[in-house]
Order: structure tokens, then sequence, then C-alpha cells
């Protein structure tokens, strides 16, 4: 165990560079969140976890306890308050229990403005209508659509758990986050961000749990290695694009290694 002066050494020579380097997308997303626009996507959230429910179940079997990303799935919907029954529906569905329509996943990748990198992950039930939408996504906001593999080496896959600052104790949760030996730690103005690589995703997750932290939101995410400055013309088409892609039904999950200043992202969010 560290003694508090070498704890506190530690946390300022290990996550330093850290807290400058949180994404540009990260910080939209919980700008956004922030202001309300999760709920008027609830409809959405609500479609999607139930896809996901079903081709976790699909591939990895019905029961939580013994697939990972069937558990994330059920924690991420009960935290949305979707109903036991909702849940259970939608597992059954994927095992093929229940008769129900059968979803693919395919992931695109592409560029935005600026040459920004962007991965979308899709839950579909007809792939040939999804590329099509997202490529006039693209294209609408000065993108295009990429060969598979064009952008993925652009990002690492990890497990972020994302803290709300308010009522508490970072100082705390960033000891524990070390003891349970996490990749980082990003303290942002109004989050705590937790990252992991997957393996350690769910017993990192547990530990903190024990510790008295409970994530607002846990999930295994694609982070950016590197990132593009944008402002201006370009900034606002970027954002569009990459709502527009975020709005899409399915739509899982998008990343973009976009790097956008605060005042910007906050202008953009007040005018969404």
């Amino acid at each position: 165990m560290l003694c508090g002066g070498m704890r506190g050494q530690l946390r300022q020579e290990r996550f330093r560079e850290f807290r400058a380097a949180m994404s540009g997308h990260s910080k939209w997303a919980t700008i956004k969140r922030k202001k309300g626009a999760a709920d008027a996507k609830r409809g959405k959230v609500f479609t999607q976890l139930i896809r996901e429910l079903s081709a976790a179940a699909r591939v990895g079997g019905g029961n939580a306890d013994a697939n990972p990303r069937l558990r994330v799935a059920v924690d991420k919907a009960r935290g949305q308050n979707m109903p036991k029954e909702n849940i259970e529906r939608a597992i059954k569905k994927g095992m093929g229990e229940l008769e129900g329509e059968s979803y693919e996943e395919v992931r695109y990748e592409g560029y935005g403005p600026g040459g920004v990198a962007v991965i979308v992950d899709t839950l579909t039930d007809n792939r040939n209508r999804t590329v099509s939408e997202v490529r006039h996504l693209f294209s609408k906001f000065s993108g295009n659509l990429g060969a598979s593999g064009c952008v993925a080496y652009l990002f690492a896959k990890m497990g972020v758990l994302v803290y709300t600052r308010e009522g508490l104790d970072a100082d705390a949760l960033v000891e524990a986050a070390i003891d349970a030996n996490v990749s980082d730690v990003i303290e942002d103005g109004n989050t705590v961000q937790v990252q992991t690589v997957p393996d350690a995703f769910e017993s990192v997750k547990a530990v903190l749990e024990s510790a008295g932290f409970v994530a607002d939101s846990a999930e295994i995410s694609l982070i950016p290695q590197t990132t593009v400055k944008l402002s201006g013309k370009d900034a606002q088409t970027m954002l569009k694009l990459f709502e527009g892609l975020d709005a899409h039904e399915d739509v899982k999950q998008v990343v973009a290694n976009f790097d956008i200043p605060e005042e910007e992202l906050m202008e953009a969010a007040g005018a969404g």
C-alpha cells in the first residue's frame, strides 16, 4: 500500500497528462447530457437497449452471470428504468425463445470534416438500408464513408466508467482507481472518467462499487489515441454529422477523434 504522500505524488505524475486529454466527443456527450438531450432521445435509448440485449444473448447466451456483454446491457437497461419484463423478453428473443427481428452488428468507418476519424457501430435488421442512410449522412455533412479498417487503428477499445463530480469525493475515487490498477483517470470540469482494459472492466467496476462509487455510465467503448483540432465551420459541420449519426435508430455508438474548443461545444449545444 502507498502512504498518503507517495499516493498523492503518484496521482500527480500518473494522471497529469490525462486531465487535458479528454476527447472532444466525450466532452460533447457530457454537455448534451447536462442539457437534457438524452431525455429527448429516450425512445431511441430503449430501442437500442432492446436490440443490444437480444444481440448479446444471441452471441453469448442468456445467463448474464456468464455473459459479460449481456451483464453490461442488463445494467444499462436497469439504469434507464426499463421494466424487468421488457429485459427478459428481449433476452428471450435473442435466444430464439420468442419471435422477433434478427439484428446483425455492422461497423462503418469514415472521415468527417477536417479529416476527423469516425466509427459508427450499428445493430440493424437491414444492412442495405443502414449503409445507404449512414453514407447519406456522411455526404450531407462534408464527410465520406471509407473502407473497413481505415480509421480503426486510431482508437483503442477500453472499459469506460463515468462519474458526475457533483457530490463526488474525487480524490477518494482516484485513489480507489489507482488501487484497482486502472489504465487512466481523466478529470474534467464536470466528470471523472475511469478507463480500464476490457478484460478488467467488470472487476474494476465491482471494486469501485464496493468502495461506494457507482458510475453514471459504464460501458466498453473506443477511445481515440490522437485527436484532430477543429473550429469554426468545420467544427459546426462535424457536430451536425455526429448528432445525425447518433440520432439514427440503427446506430448503437458513434465515436470520433475531434477536439473542439469547449466554448464552441457549449454554443452548439445551446443551439441544438
